[in-house]
């Protein structure tokens, strides 16, 4: 498998792109739109072919790439159920495998942060690898006070059914404010001051007492990413 981390310094969004390295099939995950004309070249130096583009949830602090990456490479947009974007050309649930021939990725439904938010594990050559988005970050979690987030929902989530996945796993967020590029489920179970609560209970109150401003783009980047960030 190859694997690419990519950085946005502007809404601190990190985003992955995964490929065969057999058939050189690859699936962007939460681009940028400003950094379209970085994956394009990437695509063309490592001599891949974009099949799929998809996102962890609708992001609310920068605008997706994908309808502009459809534009440009004729991939499909996949987006997990509940599905609200226009112009997805399918969609998947929780359990679902999105395969790029040897390549699998497990879809893990992980509402919480939104109600359409989405992990994607990757076991592969005895080494797991998980896409948290902004569900769980490294030493913190995402906010639940807006697009139908949930603290309960979240807590669920982490405990119940990412905590069940092996602790070696790496974990590779969405998004870092810290400069922190990777870590292990373990290391968050660990480490992270959001899981050391004892009850639902105790995280739910946790959460809703955070009061963190609204992403400056908010209002920008939900309804463009509600049409695959076209305009």
């Amino acid at each position: 498998m190859l694997f690419r981390q990519f950085f946005d310094a502007e809404s601190c969004a990190y985003t992955y792109l995964l490929a065969d390295e057999q058939s050189r099939k690859a699936v962007i995950i939460d681009s940028v739109r400003e950094n379209i004309d970085l994956y394009l070249s990437q695509l063309k130096e490592l001599a891949l072919n974009l099949t799929i583009v998809m996102d962890s949830h609708i992001h609310a602090d920068h605008i997706t790439a994908t309808g502009l990456l459809k534009k440009e490479t004729g991939c499909r947009i996949l987006q997990g159920q509940p599905s609200y974007s226009e112009g997805v050309t399918d969609t998947f649930s929780d359990g679902d495998l999105i395969q790029l021939d040897t390549l699998a990725i497990k879809a893990l439904h992980t509402p919480g942060h939104t109600d359409d938010s989405y992990c994607f594990f990757i076991d592969q050559n005895s080494k797991s690898i998980l896409l948290t988005g902004d569900t769980l970050l490294i030493r913190g979690t995402g906010r639940t006070d807006f697009q139908n987030g949930s603290a309960s929902d979240q807590y669920c989530s982490l405990f119940e059914k990412l905590k069940k996945l092996p602790g070696q796993t790496l974990v590779y967020p969405a998004h870092d404010y810290h400069g922190m590029t990777v870590s292990t489920l373990k290391e968050e179970f660990d480490w992270n001051s959001r899981l050391q609560v004892k009850t639902l209970g105790e995280y739910v109150e946790l959460m809703n007492a955070l009061h963190i401003p609204k992403p400056a783009r908010i209002d920008q980047a939900v309804p463009a990413n509600l049409r695959c960030g076209l305009e």
